[in-house]
């Protein structure tokens, strides 16, 4: 059987519920979340940020960035907020030795952290991002920044 998810927002929750109930295919799962899910422009910027760093510092991938600032910044955010993600997080990756976890985070098996967040959690992760990498010497992108 195959699985899909879908995130519902804004208005049409009622009408997508209603119809994905009316199919009749059971079981389902059901997560509410608080918050607005995270947008493109926060997940455009964090790519940039990681694709900036591994092209100034030349000393890892822009993968390697991610998968270390997903680890050390992402899963302490959710592991606050989020008891599903910290009880899998918990008992499957924590046990795990250092080199472990961080290729969990890396493509093709990419644990979901970043993908699970709302935009305040992003936000909360862009900035400790930014600290750090901005802390290693990078010189990174400004979103607030107008040409």
């Amino acid at each position: 059987m195959s699985q899909t998810s879908r995130i519902i927002t804004g208005q049409d929750e009622a009408e997508s519920l209603q119809a994905l109930l009316s199919n009749k295919v059971y079981p389902y799962t059901v997560a509410i979340r608080d918050g607005k899910h995270r947008t493109n422009n926060q997940n455009r910027l964090q790519y940039k940020w990681y694709q900036e760093a591994a092209d100034q510092l030349q000393d890892q991938t822009a993968e390697d960035y991610r998968a270390y600032c997903k680890l050390h910044f992402g899963v302490p955010i959710l592991r606050n907020c989020h008891e599903a993600f910290a009880e899998k997080y918990d008992r499957l990756i924590k046990p795990l030795p250092y080199e472990i976890k961080i290729e969990y985070m890396q493509e093709p098996l990419g644990f979901p952290v970043t993908s699970l967040m709302n935009t305040k959690q992003k936000k909360q992760y862009l900035d400790a991002v930014n600290a750090h990498l901005a802390g290693l010497g990078v010189l990174l992108t400004d979103p607030e920044a107008r040409t």
